[in-house]
C-alpha cells in the first residue's frame, strides 16, 4: 500500500505530495514541526507535543493551521490511512505561500503537512551496546527552545558525527558546557548518583521524552538536578545517556575518546530505560484495547 500524506486540506499519495515553491518554509525555513512516536496506532504524549507546537507558533507570531480538535482528527486519520501501528508521525506548519520578502506577509495562511511511517523501538542490542557521541561547538542560533524547521547546524553536526563513526554529536557552548545533541537531549549521572540534565531555557529544546524521563526519575526517587554541566564533568561521569522521540533512551558509553562507565550501560540508565519503556508499553496496551473496542462497535453497527 502506498503512503498517504495530508497537505493543506487534502489526503494525497505521498510521492505526489507537494507545496508551492513560494512557501515560506521552502524560502526561509519559516516554520515549525513536531515528531511524535506512534504506539498501538495512537500518538504518544500527544498533548505535550501539541503544547510545544503551540508555544513554537506563538514565539514566531504564527497562526496555527487549525484548532487542536480537528488537528487531532487529522493526525489520527493520517495514522489510519497509513496503517501505522508503531511508528513516527511528523507534522509541519509554515507561514504559507507569499511573495518572497523577509517581513511577514499581511495575509498569511498557515500551511500544514502531516506524514506517518512505520518504525520500531531501538532493539535491545542497541541498549546493551550503547552509543558513541562526539562533541562539537554549538553554532546554532540563540532560540533553540523553538522547534523550527531551520536545522542546518544540526544537520551538519549529525553528518560530522556519522563521518566520525558516532551516533550523535553533543554540542558545547562557548563556556565549555554541554547544551544538547543535534537531535537529542543530553544526560549524565555523577559518581555520587545524581542525575543531571540541562535546564530547559532558550539554549535547548525542551524534549517531550526528556519530560517523560524527568517524571520517571521523580517516580523512582532519583536525585535530580536540572542545570548546565561542563564537558569535563560529562567525561568524568559515572553514566551518560541521550533521549529523543525516535531514540527514546540510549546509553552513551563514549564521549569523544573518553570511555564512560567502563564501557557498559549503567544501572541508573538501565533503570530509567525500563521505567520509561513500561510507561510506553502501558500506553500501547491502552491504545490497542481502545482501537479493538472501536473496531468491535464498527463491526456490530455497520454504517
Amino acid at each position: 500500500m502506498s503512503r498517504v500524506a495530508y497537505v493543506n486540506g487534502r489526503y494525497v499519495s505521498h510521492h505526489q505530495a507537494s507545496v508551492h515553491i513560494d512557501d515560506r518554509g521552502y524560502q526561509f525555513a519559516d516554520g515549525v514541526y513536531e515528531v511524535m512516536a506512534v504506539l498501538g496506532g495512537q500518538p504518544v504524549d500527544e498533548e505535550s507535543h501539541l503544547d510545544r507546537l503551540e508555544r513554537s507558533l506563538s514565539e514566531l507570531h504564527m497562526q496555527s493551521a487549525m484548532a487542536r480538535p480537528p488537528l487531532r482528527a487529522v493526525l489520527r486519520e493520517v495514522i489510519r490511512r497509513n496503517r501505522v501501528r508503531d511508528g513516527i508521525l511528523y507534522l509541519q506548519m509554515t507561514r504559507g505561500v507569499a511573495r518572497r520578502d523577509h517581513p511577514f506577509p499581511a495575509k498569511a495562511v498557515t500551511s500544514l503537512v502531516v506524514t506517518a511511517r512505520p518504525a520500531t523501538l531501538p532493539p535491545p542490542e542497541t541498549l546493551r551496546a550503547g552509543v558513541h557521541v562526539i562533541t562539537l561547538p554549538d553554532i546554532r542560533w540563540k532560540r533553540c527552545d523553538i522547534k523550527t524547521i531551520s536545522l542546518l547546524p544540526n544537520v551538519l553536526a549529525k553528518q560530522q558525527a556519522r563521518e566520525a563513526g558516532a551516533f550523535e554529536a553533543w554540542l558545547v557552548d562557548e563556556d565549555g558546557f554541554v547544551t544538547e545533541g543535534s537531535a537529542t537531549n543530553a544526560w549524565i549521572v555523577t559518581k555520587t548518583g545524581v542525575l543531571v540534565t540541562r535546564d530547559a531555557g532558550q539554549s535547548i529544546l525542551g524534549g517531550v521524552t526528556r519530560l517523560g524521563v524527568l517524571q520517571a526519575a521523580r517516580d523512582e526517587g532519583i536525585t535530580l538536578e536540572e542545570r548546565p554541566f561542563h564537558l569535563k564533568e560529562a567525561k568524568d561521569a559515572a553514566e551518560a545517556f541521550l533521549t529523543s522521540t525516535t531514540s527514546f533512551l540510549l546509553p552513551v558509553l563514549k564521549i569523544d575518546d573518553t570511555v564512560i562507565g567502563g564501557g557498559k550501560p549503567g544501572k541508573l540508565t538501565d533503570r530509567l530505560f525500563h521505567r520509561y519503556l513500561k510507561k510506553l508499553s502501558t500506553n500501547k496496551k491502552r491504545s490497542t484495547n481502545k482501537n479493538e473496542k472501536k473496531a468491535a462497535i464498527s463491526t456490530s453497527n455497520p454504517v
